[in-house]
């Protein structure tokens, strides 16, 4: 295994982001290192999956840019074992072409992807837009209460901490997710088209349909979460011919579940 020289100054980043790039081809590798240390990241990279995992463990990334198809332990098998002890972003690259394994590493909890051969300049888009919506300090929009907490039942949403819970018990969410329900929650009652949530929270414009499917597999995974029975939906609904919507909050402090 090759070991990555740059952990050892980690310390004395000067508060840029780490973004960590796991891939098996080295021009990528080379690419990506290069391009994003000029836009102001500080980057490390691994050859593999277990390499990613070791080095994830001693550095704490702001971000992974995962490849998929991998020696050793692929992208899936990292996305797993990455979202076990973390809600990180994670970006994956797919040179598949099918798109249900695209759609795997969103349903593992993949923030998003990109398919190879990529540009450059889309994958540096997506990076800033994940970073931006996961960033702490990004507190609630319009339609939230002063004190950036929601109650919805037993659901409490608070969009300063960027935390929810039920019945005072935290549920994990990862960046993303939660920027998505809190745009749903922050316009209760309206309709989304799922270009506008991936506009809105993903920073971009669906180019393909299967650009959208982004949307739908976030929305499965946070009703999972959320909801007492996510066959049956009451908080996150889905609006015919149209896209999803957050169910109408009574007075902008609770709802009443029907």
């Amino acid at each position: 295994m090759t070991a990555s020289a740059p952990t050892t100054t980690l310390g004395n980043n000067h508060g840029k982001e780490i973004i960590l790039v796991v891939d098996d081809e080295a021009s990528i590798r080379r690419i990506l290192e290069t391009r994003l240390s000029m836009i102001g990241y500080q980057v490390i990279t691994a050859c593999d999956g277990i390499e990613a995992l070791e080095l994830f463990k001693t550095t704490q990334p702001d971000l992974v840019v995962l490849d998929v198809m991998m020696p050793k332990l692929d992208g899936y098998g990292v996305c797993q074992e990455l979202r076990k002890e973390s809600d990180v972003p994670i970006v994956m690259l797919t040179a598949l072409g099918d798109v249900a394994d695209r759609i795997t590493g969103l349903e593992l909890g993949a923030d998003d992807y990109v398919v190879k051969p990529f540009s450059p300049k889309e994958l540096e888009a997506r990076i800033r837009c994940v970073l931006r919506r996961v960033d702490k300090d990004n507190l609630g929009g319009p339609g939230l209460p002063n004190s950036g907490v929601i109650q919805v039942g037993q659901l409490k949403v608070d969009t300063n901490k960027r935390q929810v819970f039920r019945n005072d018990e935290r549920i994990r969410l990862t960046g993303m997710e939660f920027s998505l329900l809190e745009l749903l929650v922050g316009r209760s009652g309206e309709p989304f088209s799922r270009g506008e949530i991936l506009k809105e929270v993903w920073g971009y414009t669906p180019e393909r349909h299967v650009d959208t499917r982004v949307v739908d597999v976030h929305i499965s995974r946070l009703r999972s979460k959320l909801e007492d029975d996510p066959a049956n939906p009451e908080l996150i609904l889905t609006a015919r011919g149209t896209g999803y919507l957050f169910q109408r909050i009574i007075d902008g402090a609770s709802g009443d579940g029907g």
